[in-house]
């Protein structure tokens, strides 16, 4: 089973351990009696994996949640019930989302994972990302999604956090393959990576391995989530056994298939892509090598 960890913006939102749910209208989930809108952040990303887990014939993900406004609290608490059950459970796929840098907190998380039999296939993006790398164990998982910004800061091997990667390798998207090279060499990227962009990136050690460029929705770049979504489906697809390279790559295509059906505007929320996402992810599956 694929399990989801990540915050929300409520500071209200005890920490969540269950299994995710459809509400009735299909629009929202639910854990653990809480309704989620699939609209940005963890809960988009898990509205796209259990879009791809429907149509992929999967069990619904697990979401490990809790409310956080930025402030770290509710990361913490979340932080600490993972370290203390994940050994217990049986997940096959862990993919860890927005959660507040804690290197020490990471490495009793990952440790608690990596002590779980058999040891899942491990994925970060975002915060949690931020703290694997920080914590120099961005080696043991199988799958980052750093869009070109983050890739910067885990190509800058001095920066200890974000806001400290130095200018003179910031967020230039023609300099990717470069920045993707020096991650690898300095230890700080994991086994594969998709580099989200105009143009996405998949990539390994070796280099670049695949890029999709379109279509190309002019209106999904000012749309919060749809980062989220692709990370969301490469989740669901290495649950159904691709390997990290190939489930990018589906995932990135279809991504962008989705936002196509769903002709977004400017003011469009994340939900209505999501919606898209089955019939996307079996035209890039069926297209895709």
């Amino acid at each position: 089973m694929l399990a989801v960890a990540g915050t929300v913006p409520d500071p209200s939102v005890p920490v969540l351990d269950a299994a995710v749910e459809i509400k009735a209208d299909g629009r929202l989930l639910r854990v653990a009696g809480h309704d989620l809108p699939p609209d940005r952040g963890t809960p988009a990303l898990l509205g796209a994996a259990v879009a791809a887990c429907r149509f992929l014939g999967l069990d619904l993900p697990h979401a490990f949640l809790v409310g956080d406004e930025g402030l770290g609290k509710g990361s913490r608490a979340l932080y600490e019930r993972m370290a203390e059950v994940l050994p217990g459970r049986n997940f096959s796929t862990l993919a860890f989302h927005y959660l507040q840098p804690d290197v020490d907190w990471h490495n009793r998380v990952l440790f608690a994972a990596q002590s779980m039999v058999p040891v899942p296939a491990l994925i970060a993006d975002a915060g949690f990302m931020y703290a694997a790398k920080m914590s120099g164990q961005a080696g043991e998982y199988g799958l980052f999604t750093p869009d070109a910004g983050e890739l910067a800061f885990l190509a800058d091997e001095d920066a200890p956090h974000p806001f400290y990667t130095r200018g003179f390798i910031l967020q230039d998207e023609h300099r990717v393959p470069e920045l993707i090279a020096r991650a690898y060499a300095h230890g700080n990227a994991a086994a594969c990576l998709l580099v989200k962009g105009g143009t996405d990136r998949v990539a390994d050690r070796t280099g670049v391995l695949a890029e999709v460029s379109g279509p190309s929705v002019e209106a999904m770049e000012a749309m919060g989530g749809t980062g989220d979504t692709v990370t969301g489906m490469a989740c669901a697809l290495m649950e159904y056994g691709l390997p990290a390279p190939r489930a990018a790559l589906i995932a990135a295509q279809a991504n962008r298939y989705a936002g196509e059906a769903a002709r977004p505007t400017p003011a469009s929320q994340i939900g209505e892509l999501i919606a898209h996402i089955p019939a996307a992810l079996g035209r890039a599956l069926e297209e895709l090598p």
